[in-house]
Order: C-alpha cells, then structure tokens, then sequence
C-alpha cells in the first residue's frame, strides 16, 4: 500500500511527518498518532478526497498508529445511506481499511450535555435573530459585527429555550444556539458562531429523534476529542476554523487534538466541488455520480483506473500548505504506469474495413499464439483465430497515402501483430465510391510476422477474424469540461466539453472477451486502455475507454522544467 514515504524519490519529509515526529519526540499525545478521514454523507468521494484520505491513513500506517472513517452526518437533509455505502466502499477500493466507523451521530448525547455545560458558564446563548440577520450583523473583514439583542439573556432562560428547542415546540429557523465569543474578532468565525439550528427532518441513523442538529464546527472538534485522535488532518479552507476548534475544547477543558492543514488538491478540467458536483448529476448533465467523467471514485473504478494509480498520484503531488493547479495528464500517468504494467493486452478494431486474404485456404481457421502482457512473462499466453476474413482499422489502409505512411496501401506490405505479412492487391468500392473490402494476398511463409527471405516490414497493424469477433459498443471518454479551471467560471455549465463522451457501436473485438466481467481492464493494442461497462450484455460488450496510449504528461513536464 502507498503512502507519501514509500518511495527514495519522496525520502524527504514533508511538514505534516516532521510535525508528528516533533510530537512523538516531545511525548505530546505519549506518542500515539491516530487520525481520522470524516466525510458528510451528502454526496461520492471524489479524486480531492482521494488525497485526503491517502494522508490520513498514509500517517497513521507510517507512525504505527490508527485511522478511523468518520461520517459527519449533522445535515440530514443532504445525507443519504447511499451515500455512506458508497463512501466505505470507495475507502476499501482505494486500498485502506478503517480501524473503525463512526458517525458523528453516535455523540449527538454527548454534544448536547457539552452545549448545557457552555449556556452553564455563560459562553454560549439561545439567540431568535433569523439567518439573514445573523449574516447582516456579523460585520467584515474591516468592520466589527454587532451583538445579538439575545446575547445577555440569562442562564436560565438560555437553558429553558434551548431543552424547548429539543422538544420541538418551536418552528425550524426560529432560534439557534451560539457561541458568546467576541463579535468584534478578527476572524469571523470567532464572531458568535451558531452551534445548533432547529431542523425537522429524518435523519438516516437517529430518525425522529432528534429536530435540532450541530453544525460542523461545533460537531468536529467535540467529535475528534471523544475518539482520541491525536492529528487532526484538514484541507486548507479549515485553516480560519482552527482558532473556533481550539476555542471549544480550551472552553470544555476537555482532550485536544492538534488540527493541521494542508493544500487541498486542484485538478485541471476538472471540479471537485461536491455541490457542484451534485448539480452536474440533478440536471442531467451527466449520467449519474459514477459516470466516467465524473471525478468521483465510483467513476473512475467504472472506468477503469486502478486504485494503486490514485495513491501514487497521490503520493506525487505530495503534501504542501500552498495550492497550485495539478494537470490531469499527470493522472492519466499514472494510470498507463499501472496499467502498463498489469493490463492483459488484446486485439480490437473500432472501425473496421474488411479484409479478404484471396489465397488463405477456405474455411480455415488457424489459431496464433500471442502473448498477454510483454510487461509481465507470468501473464502467460493465449491464442487468437485467423481466417480468411479478417477486419483492420479503416485507418490503416490509404489508397493515395503521404510518404512515411507504413501502414497498408495499394500492393504495399504490411505485417499483421501475431499473424502473416499480407499485400494488398484490390481495393472494392460501392457505387457511392467508397472503400468496403480490401483483397489481399497472405505470404503463408510468414506465420508470426517474420520474412524467411529477410525483407523489411515497417509497418504492423492489429486486426480480428471477421468470423470470430464478438461486437462491441465502445465509449471514448474526454475531459468534461473545455478550460483547465471550470470552478473559476461563472457558470460552470456554460464550459461543459461537447465531446467529452464519443460512443462508437460497430466495435469487434477478439473472442478472449466474450465473457470478461464488468470492471475488467485490459489493453487493446494500438488503441489505448479499456474496461468492460457494467452495461454490457450476453450478446455484445459495452467498453469504457480508461486512458489513450499517448502519454502527454511528460511533453507537460518537460515545459515545467
């Protein structure tokens, strides 16, 4: 399993290890590290949570210690069980396993005795301004905020409306609890923060029991102190919540975590925005959250990216307090570095031009061996039909071709990948003029590509036997959107690539496939990485392009240097 020391390139220590090490060095926390990954339920996981949860669960494994999958499920609105199963299977795909998990919900008891306590010493009040009014007496970054007329109510009275809260005796949005910080902070979120709101809705654990709920900044800190984390690991926005986290506990006088921040990730034509993402699937503009556009997990499992390429693109970018925008082409590197190493290879022709071998032997079938990965020996062999009617990419033949064209041309050679040298002798048309079959003659002396009399040929092309072939409906897939930085558009939507999805349908394939699973990924060769769709049927195979076999990623870094 990957973390961010595995490797000698990435020895040096990133900031997050040294602060750990200095901990443990101190005896702060008596050398234990045990942090958390806490996700809302309200959506997928998406590349963004990827690194996040390869940090989390890379510093505990490093320091020997625990990470726990921590849902915090205080909007129940939003939050689905669909969710949750979705999130606990992307974190085991991803290749890591919680030392347990939890939800925030198991501490709502918990939390609500801690808000008497906070009313009790005079730091927290029932306030009935409304949530427009809150934001408009909060103040700015230039200006102080203005006290609640609420904020001097006595203890009493702020524990008498708070327990009437709970018992649901008023309507939702008609009080919350805050925080009695200092509403001329600073920070902003010092300035009397809301701890509870009143919410009558189902929630997907703890039903009707509850119809008020903690907001986040009053749940997390509360959250991680009750199970002990020791480093609390957040992405940079959390950085101004920091002081309202130590603010809460200090207050309690209960156990601190340390919370830390680093950059979250920034992944070109891409956006990893849960509510945006959201809205990409509500609107239509996507097939749902695992379409294999999507940055989610569930997506890129669909389409076929290994979780081992995630955790080491993770593990590249490494870890920084400062953002910068990440090309998705160093992904993609990633991905083929995997791939190429693992992924059996097979033959495919997504627009095939037929070919008639004249002099082949009718009705015979010959079977070739081919090797399934040159990468890996122990992948082993398998044997592929030949006849006298095969199918070539329509790409690979040109009647009035440039020079440097090697590929197959009125009476040229070209070799075919684990077959014969053929030479093409007749180009048939049909009366529209265009090009259906080509005839050609197969030199029977060159079983497995080689010329006995020691001629040269340039070109090799993959093909299929037209009889054996079994159809297939390919999706090429593209980035879904058309700028490097979607999120910094306006609109969003108004960027949406238009040739983001290209769906091909008169694909063939080698019979090998026919009963390939779903999720399984392979290499057609000369073409780029696939994976079989769960769409697939008993009659034809439904494709999902993973990655082109052009590697574009180091043409981009060689620019960066």
């Amino acid at each position: 399993m990957a973390t961010p020391t595995d490797e000698g390139a990435r020895e040096k220590l990133h900031f997050i290890q040294r602060i750990v090490r200095e901990h443990n060095a101190s005896g702060r926390f008596d050398g234990r590290v045990c942090t958390r990954f806490p996700p809302e339920p309200n959506g997928y996981l998406h590349i963004g949570h990827a690194k996040s949860i390869c940090i989390n669960f890379g510093i505990a494994a490093e320091f020997g210690g625990k990470c726990n999958l921590r849902f915090d499920d205080t909007n129940p609105i939003k939050e689905e069980q669909e969710f949750v199963d979705s999130i606990v299977a992307d974190v085991r795909w991803l290749g890591f396993e919680p030392a347990e998990i939890l939800y925030a919900s198991d501490y709502y008891g918990r939390m609500w005795a801690w808000a008497e306590e906070l009313i009790e010493k005079g730091l927290a009040y029932v306030c009935d301004l409304t949530p427009d009014q809150v934001r408009e007496t909060r103040g700015t970054l230039t200006e102080p905020g203005r006290e609640s007329p609420h904020r001097n109510r006595s203890v009493a009275e702020n524990l008498d409306l708070f327990r009437r809260m709970r018992s649901g005796e008023f309507p939702d949005g008609s009080r919350t609890l805050r925080a009695k910080i200092d509403m001329a902070a600073p920070n902003l979120n010092l300035r009397d923060p809301v701890m509870y709101r009143i919410l009558t809705a189902h929630h997907h654990r703890t039903g009707d029991a509850w119809c008020v709920y903690p907001m986040y900044d009053w749940a997390h800190p509360l959250s991680d102190s009750v199970e002990g984390i020791t480093h609390s690991l957040a992405s940079i926005e959390f950085e101004n919540h920091r002081p309202l986290y130590d603010w809460f506990l200090d207050s309690l006088g209960i156990y601190h975590p340390q919370q830390i921040e680093f950059a979250r990730l920034e992944l070109s034509h891409t956006l990893v925005t849960k509510r945006k993402l959201r809205a990409l699937v509500e609107e239509g503009h996507v097939a749902g959250w695992d379409d294999p556009r999507m940055p989610t997990l569930a997506a890129m499992r669909r389409r076929g990216y290994p979780p081992a390429a995630l955790r080491d693109f993770a593990a590249r970018i490494g870890v920084a307090k400062d953002e910068n925008l990440v090309e998705y082409a160093l992904l993609e590197h990633c991905v083929r570095e995997v791939l190429n190493r693992e992924a059996p290879r097979f033959l495919g022709v997504l627009d095939p031009l037929r070919v008639v071998l004249t002099n082949w032997p009718e009705g015979k079938v010959e079977m070739l061996p081919a090797v399934n990965n040159p990468e890996d020996e122990s992948a082993g062999t398998r044997e592929i039909p030949f006849s006298g009617e095969l199918l070539i990419e329509a790409a690979d033949f040109m009647e009035d071709p440039p020079r440097k064209f090697f590929r197959l041309r009125p009476g040229g050679e070209v070799r075919l990948r684990w077959g014969y040298i053929i030479r093409c002798d007749e180009v048939v048309k049909d009366a529209a003029g265009k090009i259906v079959e080509l005839r050609c003659t197969c030199d029977l002396d060159t079983r497995g590509g080689h010329a006995p009399d020691g001629r040269k040929i340039k070109g090799t092309i993959h093909w299929v036997s037209a009889a054996h072939a079994i159809p297939a409906t390919v999706r090429q897939y593209g980035a879904l959107f058309s700028v490097p930085e979607p999120g910094r558009v306006e609109d969003f939507r108004t960027v949406l690539a238009e040739d983001s999805l290209v769906e091909i349908a008169d694909a063939w394939v080698e019979p090998a496939l026919r009963d390939a699973e779903p999720g399984f990924a392979f290499q057609l060769e000369r073409l780029g990485y696939y994976c079989v769709d769960r769409d697939r049927a008993a009659d034809r195979l439904v494709l999902n392009r993973t990655a082109t076999l052009r590697d574009t990623w180091a043409k981009i870094a060689a620019k960066g240097d």
